[in-house]
């Protein structure tokens, strides 16, 4: 790859061995995907904690040494431990496995709680912010159309390309790592305005208002499109955030979409032409009312109605989903039988708890959760058989991680089953 003389004095190590083993890697990275320069990025969002049971071997007492050491090793790709300084660009902790204060409710180890305070005061010093959340965007990290990104998280990423405009390629733990310390990343795929067109057509013959629709819709999207980047025709109805977000989560879970566009919604595409820019339009896929059931369908994966757990918030809910569930679980009881569990950032948390959404919660039995997700910690209540959620990805991906059954439906289908104590949804 072409390299700058500022990129060329990180790689000789001018400016330190942590740069200099991270220049190595975005340099190694980039000539296997075939880039040819790197681009400049201030905005990383990525994933350094180092409180996990995987790699709890490799943090040893829990010192400075041993914090290097998990950073070096993962997210830098080195086998030497090196001194990590401060990122260089703004840079965030996306979701965790651990609420720290909810360790004792998730059932988790308390000196591996203790490991992670200790991983977010050494991140905290080098400049790590740690928001700790699936949806960055909710709660601050806003990027701009067109700005150069390099963002962990399937559902962000889909999420930061085609809500917002800002490009960002489905990154890991090694290339956000550098990409913190060096503010560069390489110039490939989503990077390159060539490649942000659509190239698949989805026209739907059916309405999609309700957050669980679009949940469907995307779920539908991803089978059908897989990895490529659909455009949109026949919606009737102008979402909102909560429900591209439960949209692109979904796709991004069926399928490996990270681009979609929608005429005059998403920023890069004021009509069906300048999605495709300026290309025939391919035959469409249609999502009719044949498809939508049979999608609903699909992401039933249980059979028993009696419910163990009920599980809202993926990707995190926003103060408006909180509302929404305070609002349904006002002067009632959550099941005896049954756990509610309802995840949201810890900012977003601090504003529930000042309007008294989470009170309400907590007095009809839930449990307020923030910085994780049971997909994310492995973690669930004890004895737990069959959930149900609102969200598609997390029915994706709940039942085959954990080995329960799950049912999807509706925010309020959620709630009036934790209170019922049995699935109460119907296929639409």
């Amino acid at each position: 790859m072409q390299l700058t003389d500022f990129e060329k004095s990180m790689l000789d190590g001018a400016q330190g061995d942590a740069k200099a083993r991270a220049m190595d890697l975005l340099l190694r990275y980039g000539e296997a995907l075939g880039a040819e320069r790197l681009v400049e990025t201030r905005n990383v969002a990525g994933a350094f904690n180092a409180s996990t049971p995987s790699v709890r071997h490799m943090v040893g007492d829990g010192d400075e040494e041993g914090f290097d050491r998990v950073f070096s090793g993962l997210n830098l790709d080195s086998d030497d431990v090196v001194d990590i300084p401060r990122m260089t660009v703004p840079t965030c902790q996306l979701i965790t496995g651990i609420d720290m204060e909810n360790h004792e409710t998730q059932g988790v180890d308390p000196a591996l709680a203790e490991l992670q305070g200790k991983s977010e005061r050494y991140l905290g010093k080098r400049g790590v912010n740690m928001m700790c959340t699936c949806t960055p965007y909710q709660v601050g990290n806003v990027p701009l159309q067109g700005e150069h990104c390099a963002w962990m998280e399937s559902s962000a990423v889909i999420y930061c390309n085609s809500v917002l405009g800002a490009r960002t390629n489905v990154e890991g733990k090694e290339s956000t790592g550098a990409a913190g310390l060096t503010g560069r990343i390489p110039y490939w795929g989503l990077h390159m305005p060539e490649n942000r067109n659509a190239n698949r057509l989805i026209r739907l013959d059916v309405e999609v208002d309700d957050m669980s629709e679009w949940g469907v819709l995307g779920y539908f999207t991803g089978f059908e499109v897989e990895e490529d980047q659909p455009a949109f025709d026949g919606l009737t109805h102008q979402p909102d955030l909560m429900k591209l977000k439960h949209f692109g989560a979904a796709a991004a879970s069926s399928g490996g979409v990270e681009l979609y566009h929608m005429p005059g919604i998403t920023p890069e595409a004021p009509t069906l032409e300048a999605a495709f820019a300026g290309a025939a339009l391919p035959a469409p896929i249609i999502y009719g009312a044949k498809e939508r059931k049979r999608t609903w369908e699909r992401l039933q994966n249980a059979t028993d109605r009696k419910l163990d757990f009920v599980m809202l918030g993926c990707p995190h809910n926003s103060i408006e989903q909180m509302s929404r569930v305070a609002e349904l679980l006002e002067g009632r009881r959550i099941h005896p039988d049954t756990a509610l569990w309802v995840h949201t950032p810890r900012a977003i948390r601090q504003v529930a708890d000042r309007s008294g959404y989470t009170e309400v919660i907590e007095r009809a039995g839930g449990v307020v959760m923030s910085d994780t997700c049971p997909s994310i910690s492995r973690k669930l209540p004890k004895g737990v058989r069959v959930i149900a959620t609102d969200s598609a990805k997390q029915a994706h991906y709940l039942p085959a991680i954990t080995k329960v059954q799950g049912w999807f439906g509706s925010v309020e289908q959620c709630v009036e089953s934790a209170v019922a104590g049995e699935w109460l949804g119907v296929v639409r």
